[in-house]
């Protein structure tokens, strides 16, 4: 479970009375992006009928994505970039109409940066299930109505298989290189595995090869948090006023996520024992501030997420085992063969470092002698934070 959105990009803080005053106001029943909303910079591709490994079908799908830069004449500079759980496809530019948050990766992403747009033509889709464009539970249905609770079960690979149709739908036979970090790694990996001759370059960044038995259990918890909520009404909750959605068990699942996000190391030392306020916590009725940061950062994630796709995105997550039906994890890692930066964080309490080790070890086109492993004081969101060290791999990478 990955948090990505450009506030996340930042180290923990204290939460002001200034920022919980903008939150006053009663969250919508969904925070989806909607037919109609303003589009941004989104471009959609139409992907029509689409099937899942289930045998369920989609009579209609397409993915919201986003592009920087200029495809060349062969088709041969393009680069998939691949967010997180919770993030969309505004990789660079600012909040505005249509983007509720400014870019997740502007430090990565643009002009002379490490993924340089002035080279590279870089495309970032809203994964299939999401709700920031591409099709979701959140989505009109055929018969008028959101899907809701009647969306599909995807998983890991019919999320891929929706990418492949939006790279022919651009006439991109192969990319350059393919990118991901933490749910986007899972995708990215199971790029390099089932569709190897698409892919010249791979970038796994803080991501695992299997979701294990000890993830799966903290999902749990989370949907738990989120079906129990007596405004989630069975995810028919679309038609709710705002403040009467189930923005209470959203914003829950969201705080519990948070702290497999960063590392104790990190709210120890921006929090420590601090008051929220000068109302003791000890009996007094205030509050710790670690407390109000979680809770705000819940609550402003209500404004833009969407339970049900909530939902959907853990579960696929959930799915995510790249040998499943391939002989196992190392027999799948030998099948790729593109160049491979393979990288995670030692403070990741999440998906911490052996699962990248793993990887590592399987694939023989990897590159150096060893998994890149930063020292972060930032768990596994130190892919989003420490940009100036992943930078440098992703450069060395693309150059090569």
């Amino acid at each position: 479970m990955d948090w990505q959105a450009s506030e996340d990009t930042l180290p923990s803080g204290p939460i002001s009375e200034a920022d919980a005053r903008l939150l006053r106001a009663r969250p919508p029943a969904s925070g989806a992006w909607r037919d109609g909303d303003p589009a941004g910079g989104r471009r959609f591709a139409l992907l029509g009928a689409f099937r899942t490994e289930g045998g369920e079908s989609l009579p209609f799908a397409r993915l919201a994505y986003e592009s920087w830069g200029t495809l060349n004449a062969d088709a041969s500079n393009a680069v998939l970039l691949l967010h997180a759980l919770t993030g969309d496809s505004h990789v660079r530019g600012e909040a505005g109409p249509g983007h509720p948050t400014a870019g997740w990766w502007q430090d990565i992403v643009g002009p002379g940066a490490a993924i340089d747009t002035d080279r590279w033509f870089v495309v970032a889709p809203n994964m299939l299930g999401g709700c920031q464009g591409s099709t979701g539970p959140a989505s009109i249905g055929p018969d008028g109505r959101e899907w809701g609770s009647r969306f599909p079960y995807l998983t890991i690979r019919d999320q891929v298989a929706a990418q492949a149709a939006l790279a022919d739908d651009l006439e991109i036979s192969r990319w350059a290189a393919v990118i991901g970090g933490s749910m986007g790694g899972m995708h990215a990996l199971e790029w390099g595995v089932g569709l190897p001759d698409r892919v010249e370059r791979l970038a796994v960044l803080a991501a695992p090869p299997t979701t294990t038995a000890d993830q799966v259990a903290l999902n749990s918890v989370q949907l738990e948090a989120i079906r129990i909520d007596p405004r989630f009404a069975g995810g028919e909750y679309y038609d709710a006023g705002d403040g009467d959605g189930p923005h209470r068990g959203l914003a829950l699942a969201r705080r519990m996520a948070l702290l497999n996000y960063r590392s104790p190391v990190e709210l120890n030392l921006r929090f420590q024992r601090s008051w929220q306020s000068g109302v003791s916590p000890l009996g007094g009725g205030g509050r710790f501030a670690v407390e109000s940061y979680l809770d705000f950062h819940g609550n402003r994630f209500t404004r833009r997420f969407d339970a049900n796709s909530y939902l959907t995105l853990v579960e696929a997550m959930n799915s995510h085992d790249v040998g499943r039906g391939r002989g196992g994890v190392e027999d799948a890692l030998a099948r790729i063969t593109a160049r491979t930066l393979v990288l995670g964080i030692d403070s990741d309490r999440l998906f911490p470092v052996d699962g990248q080790e793993r990887i590592f070890r399987g694939i023989r086109t990897t590159q150096g002698d060893e998994t890149v492993v930063l020292a972060s004081d930032f768990g596994h969101d130190g892919f989003l934070i420490e940009t100036d060290a992943v930078g440098r791999h992703l450069r060395r990478l693309l150059e090569s």
